[in-house]
């Protein structure tokens, strides 16, 4: 479905129970975004219709696996009006709730001239199927051409499949279409020549696709074995016997099979027939979610018996604890929060889980959450109940930060696995007290000390002024002159050090080190304030200043001379771990746009900006003009820096410090960290000191 629109941009296939194939241009289009963009969406999330032929079934999906349109040559990217066909161009997606839609993923073949192939529009109208057949394979791009009569390849087609119509396989999906040449005025299709092309279109050849797919790790999708018990499993015999016991008509049998099945995405025979208990124990310790499934399907008609089954649960390393519906659930309710609090999905791990060894990890937040579904539990209630679960004190710690609405969601969801696996509800209450009590404690959390910097540039290289003040928490205290001396940049290191250093012997044991605010104006905000370092010959270590320090700029100028948007910084602030951050990287966008996508998304409490020099200048005063209390940039770089997007990963609360990290990473390894980034924070929770700003010239 196209973003805002209830238009279809176009099709699909099923690759597996779960997983749907799709280019990456149709992608594009249903996020409105340039169709033929190649850089992948991050966690975008489409909204995909999936057809039985009695009912279409809406799912949430997101991209698992892109692979970008690049050109026949490599390049990047695809020139919508020069190149007239490409490689790659696939998307997978992951279907939320895909155990809910019980269609089964065609059987693939490879595509080879001569087949006579069928394809339908994006709606699934049973009307719209257009027949073609191959005429040749040009590398990965197969050219099929239509027939004379009936409907013809054409816009929303694209990403479906190529049905064998003698084999009854897919062989391919459709990309593109050759269309016919328009009036230049009118822009009206001419009527064909009797030397033109006409109804040609080309797709992507199943070979083909699986080339792209093991190019980027993803061969297990399409190269699923079926997947056998093992023999040895030793909750096997004892599931057996359970299943026995506790299904002894096989009308009970089939029944729950029958749903384990629908939830697993499995196909059922349609005679009524239903597996023997051997063979129902087997699928149990062979699919991770089919016990949770089962136990789903159970605990509302026997509660005891599915308490049994659970238990033999841990006996095997299969199972997993989420059902397929308990998990996509999950995963969707994650999708809804806001980038700023997933991103501190890492910190609520860590308080949830402070006896794990190591915390569980992934490259993706399936394998995240998959790794926590394995943890143990642990409770201060009953020891001999059930435990709760390390996945479910992670929800209850992530919930604990979110706001009332998306608070709720997820811990309704934690009541329900909870009850399903029958966790006393004190238990559970128990550990969400403790949550809400970490949460207390980060949002009253007392602000680091600090000290303060007004730089000012005079004329000439390497000269500035400056006026120091330290901040304890009781307010700016001046510590330094009048500010008339020019400094150089090493000596100006040290005379902030100094600073630093006073305020560290005063601190308390434990506490962490003070913030460096240097308040600029607006010719200052790339100063290498950061990149500072003393040159005392007799200094054992260097200094660098934003090496050893959390180094921020602050310009309180640029919403001086704009107070109207004074309420709207301090809103943004308070929503500083709920709100929404942006990323501004398309240097078509000028000022003017960039004011009023702000103004749209009165929810931005955080901008990354990523386009040329001068325009990114321009773009990071908007937005501090505006009242956006956090920007981040790289001076040194020019668009796609590799430092921002390093940074993009990093929660917006702990950014400070991992600009930090970053920078210190400059000082060894200044090859592999070349950025120069830059963050500008203004924290409205904190007053800065009434500025004078001198003209340079009477210092000069």
């Amino acid at each position: 479905m196209r973003q805002g629109a209830n238009l279809t941009a176009g099709a699909g296939v099923l690759l597996t129970s779960r997983y749907l194939l799709t280019c990456a241009h149709v992608v594009n289009d249903a996020l409105g975004r340039p169709v033929l963009e190649h850089r992948p969406p991050g966690g975008a999330v489409v909204e995909v219709a999936m057809r039985t032929p009695s009912m279409v079934h809406r799912r949430r999906a997101r991209v698992a696996y892109w692979i970008p349109p690049r050109r026949r040559d490599g390049g990047l990217p695809v020139r919508e009006k020069r190149d007239h066909d490409w490689y790659g161009d696939l998307a997978v997606l992951a279907v939320d709730r895909a155990g809910d839609f019980h269609g089964r993923p065609p059987e693939w073949a490879p595509m080879e001239p001569g087949q006579k192939l069928r394809a339908w529009h994006s709606t699934g109208l049973g009307s719209s199927f257009a027949d073609v057949r191959v005429k040749s394979l040009d590398g990965a791009v197969g050219y099929v051409d239509g027939e004379p009569t009936g409907m013809a390849i054409g816009p929303a087609y694209s990403g479906g499949p190529l049905w064998s119509v003698d084999a009854q396989v897919v062989v391919g999906l459709v990309t593109g279409h050759i269309m016919p040449p328009v009036d230049p005025v009118s822009g009206r299709p001419l009527p064909y020549g009797s030397q033109q092309i006409a109804r040609r279109s080309w797709g992507i050849s199943w070979q083909a696709i699986q080339e792209e797919l093991r190019a980027v790790d993803a061969a297990g999708l399409f190269e699923e074995v079926a997947a056998e018990a093992d023999p040895e499993d030793p909750a096997l015999p004892l599931l057996a016997d359970l299943l026995e016991t506790v299904m002894s008509s096989p009308e009970a049998r089939r029944e729950r099979a029958r749903a384990v099945a629908e939830r697993c995405g499995y196909a059922y025979p349609r005679d009524g027939s239903g597996p023997g208990n051997e063979e129902f124990a087997r699928l149990l310790v062979m699919d991770p979610r089919a016990l949770a499934a089962l136990s789903e399907v159970m605990r509302l008609q026997d509660p005891s018996a599915t308490e049994r089954i659970l238990q033999a649960r841990l006996l095997s390393q299969v199972p997993l604890l989420l059902s397929p519906r308990e998990f996509d659930r999950l995963r969707s309710q994650l999708d809804e929060l806001p980038e700023s609090l997933r991103a501190r999905m890492p910190q609520a791990m860590r308080a949830a889980l402070p006896l794990a060894a190591a915390l569980p990890g992934g490259e993706s937040l399936d394998e995240t959450l998959t790794s926590l579904e394995r943890l143990s539990g642990d409770s201060h209630g009953d020891p001999t109940g059930p435990r709760v679960p390390g996945l479910l004190r992670v929800v209850e710690y992530l919930a604990a930060l979110c706001n009332a609405g998306m608070r709720a969601r997820l811990r309704l969801w934690s009541d329900g696995v909870a009850d399903r696996l029958g966790i006393p509800r004190s238990a559970l209450a128990e550990r969400r007290s403790d949550a809400e009590e970490w949460a207390r404690m980060q949002g009253a959390r007392t602000a680091p000390l600090r000290v303060l910097v007004q730089v000012q540039t005079l004329a000439g290289a390497d000269r500035y002024q400056l006026r120091l003040w330290c901040d304890e928490g009781a307010g700016p205290r001046q510590v330094s002159a009048d500010g008339e001396r020019v400094y150089s940049g090493a000596q100006a290191a040290r005379e902030v050090l100094r600073a630093l250093e006073s305020l560290c012997r005063a601190a308390d044991p434990g506490e962490h080190r003070p913030l460096v605010e240097a308040l600029v104006d607006r010719a200052g905000l790339n100063l290498p304030i950061d990149e500072w370092e003393t040159d005392d010959p007799d200094d054992v270590v260097p200094a660098v200043l934003g090496a050893e320090y959390q180094v921020v700029v602050n310009c309180p100028e640029l919403l001086r001379r704009n107070e109207r948007f004074l309420p709207d910084w301090r809103r943004r602030w308070r929503q500083l771990d709920t709100g929404t951050s942006l990323l501004f990287s398309d240097a078509a966008m000028g000022p003017r746009e960039i004011y009023g996508t702000l103004m749209d998304r009165a929810d931005a409490v955080r901008v990354s900006v990523a386009v040329p020099a001068g325009l990114r200048e321009e773009i990071v005063q908007v937005c501090l003009a505006v009242g956006v209390p956090v920007v981040v940039w790289d001076r040194a770089g020019e668009s796609q820096s590799a430092a921002v997007a390093q940074m993009d990963v990093v929660s917006t609360r702990e950014l400070p410090e991992g600009v930090r990290s970053y920078r210190a990473k400059t000082v060894h390894r200044p090859r592999d960290y070349p950025g120069r980034p830059v963050l500008a924070w203004a924290d409205a929770d904190r007053t800065v000191p009434q500025l004078y700003l001198a003209e340079p010239q009477e210092s000069a």
